[in-house]
């Protein structure tokens, strides 16, 4: 425990005995001293970081009081579960020094309320400023999850939470250097795993060429302990979502919801449910989707019948394995939601700390939620292992000529928002375009923009023909102008 009187420091075994009397020996201006005192050393010596620390703003390690309560304890159990912090007594919600009463009764309560409510040590230093005195607690984050009086406290931002459910057992995993998915299942038998889906991956693995030697070895139980999925004989969870035959059974939520909606979002027109381990969600849920939700462009190569999907395959195929390797199964299931101009799949889950939605759009590093799933996928040649899904999502969508997909927080998870090509022939016929309009906006999407003189030598029309033209797809919100004078070019208003 430390004591700081007019710039004095006394540094104090936390261990000292409850109820022995300390004794403030005032210190003139670097002056360094030590002292016995019932067993136990003191060092006391002056300093000036109590100007350091006064100054801070309040921010997620920082927490300011003007008095000291008992609750303030459930404060300093949830610095210790999050990255640490200060809680400063005597200070104001304006960042004042106002003092605290009966400070040297609280330097020796506090230390054993810490103590013996928490279970922890902290460092408490008492300060002054200007002959106001103020109560410094310094809080270390610890490894293992503190209580106080049986409830578990986080900080999180600039504000206390306490933790319940799913969040609580998140942040157990955490302190004990485990994820979701490296959990022994106790309930799982060999019996439960599908051996035709181990078949599939290791001629997934064989064939991709990240595990060429998996197609020689017959013995399941050999192959789920090389891929990290059983420990000490035991299955993993994650054994379970990857190769069980009803995953379902383990783990009620990991299934794929599909709905087809109307113009509204409480018109659901019809729905889907997909169940399976994880392999066969993603395969399933695309095949799904084609069938029963997707409308299929028809085109045709000579007098070869082509059908197209209606949006980006690689995309969507992307957005699903992402959010079946990323997802938080403690959670909802993954949702995919189908409008007629748009497609939404959300999962429960988060980004990792220090990745922004806009990192996403660049090269990122990978971290996965659930990093033995996203090992097991790569293996078999289903995904890439450096943080580029998003990226491929993207560029596919704009390789359509669709506009960038929206990824972003809702309701407790995240959602990618894949628009349709807004631009159809049907929606542009309704919004009476002419043939050469028509022609311009299929150039337009496929090169990316358009200018007057191009669009003149492609119909053989005059200048004035051509900006009437450009006028009009300006008024409908179809193009947008860029630019002035020989400079000037038309983009799509989206894409």
């Amino acid at each position: 425990m430390d004591f700081d009187a007019h710039h004095t420091k006394v540094r104090v075994n936390q261990g000292f005995a409850k109820g022995r009397p300390l004794h403030f020996i005032p210190l003139k201006q670097k002056e360094t001293r030590q002292f016995r005192h019932s067993g136990l050393l003191y060092a006391l010596s002056n300093t000036s970081e109590n100007q350091i620390n006064k100054d801070m703003p309040e921010s997620q390690i920082i927490e300011w009081k003007e008095i000291w309560k008992n609750e303030y304890l459930k404060w300093i159990c949830g610095f210790a579960n999050a990255k640490g912090g200060k809680i400063i007594i005597g200070k104001n919600d304006n960042g004042e020094i106002v003092g605290v009463p009966k400070s040297k009764k609280l330097m020796e309560d506090i230390p054993n309320m810490i103590q013996t409510q928490l279970g922890i040590i902290c460092d408490v230093d008492l300060k002054d400023e200007d002959g106001k005195y103020y109560i410094e607690i310094d809080v270390k984050p610890y490894d293992v999850l503190i209580s106080y009086q049986g409830k578990y406290h986080y900080r999180s931002g600039s504000t206390k939470q306490e933790l319940k459910g799913n969040a609580l057992n998140k942040l157990l995993l955490k302190k004990a250097g485990k994820t979701w998915d490296d959990v022994v299942e106790p309930r799982a038998k060999l019996d439960d795993i599908n051996s035709l889906a181990i078949e599939a991956f290791k001629k997934g693995a064989t064939s991709s060429k990240r595990l060429p030697y998996i197609a020689e070895e017959k013995n399941i139980e050999q192959i789920l302990d090389n891929l990290l999925l059983m420990e000490d004989s035991n299955l993993k969870r994650s054994a379970i979502l990857l190769f069980g035959k009803t995953p379902c059974r383990f783990f009620i939520n990991a299934f794929v919801k599909i709905g087809r909606f109307g113009k509204t979002d409480d018109d659901l027109q019809f729905q889907e449910v997909i169940e399976g381990n994880a392999f066969q969600l993603a395969d399933n849920t695309l095949e799904v989707l084609d069938r029963k939700f997707f409308v299929s462009p028809i085109s045709y190569k000579g007098l070869q019948r082509v059908e197209n999907w209606e949006y980006p395959y690689e995309a969507i195929r992307e957005v699903i394995i992402n959010a079946i390797v990323h997802r938080d199964y403690l959670g909802a299931p993954i949702q995919i939601s189908v409008y007629d101009d748009k497609l939404i799949v959300w999962n429960e889950g988060s980004l990792p700390e220090d990745l922004t939605f806009e990192d996403l759009k660049k090269k990122h590093s990978s971290r996965p939620h659930n990093p033995i799933l996203a090992s097991t996928f790569f293996k078999g040649g289903l995904i890439e292992a450096w943080g580029r899904g998003t990226i491929k999502i993207i560029n596919e969508c704009k390789k359509a000529g669709l506009p960038e997909p929206i990824i972003e927080y809702a309701s407790g998870g995240i959602s990618v928002t894949i628009l349709k090509d807004v631009f159809s022939k049907k929606y542009l016929l309704e919004k009476g375009l002419n043939e050469r309009q028509l022609e311009a906006v299929v150039y337009t999407k496929e090169n990316g923009k358009i200018t007057n003189s191009i669009y003149r030598e492609m119909f053989g029309i005059t200048e004035k023909t051509a900006f009437r033209d450009f006028e009009k797809l300006i008024t409908l919100g179809i193009f947008i102008k860029i630019g002035e004078r020989k400079g000037t070019y038309y983009k799509l208003r989206v894409g």
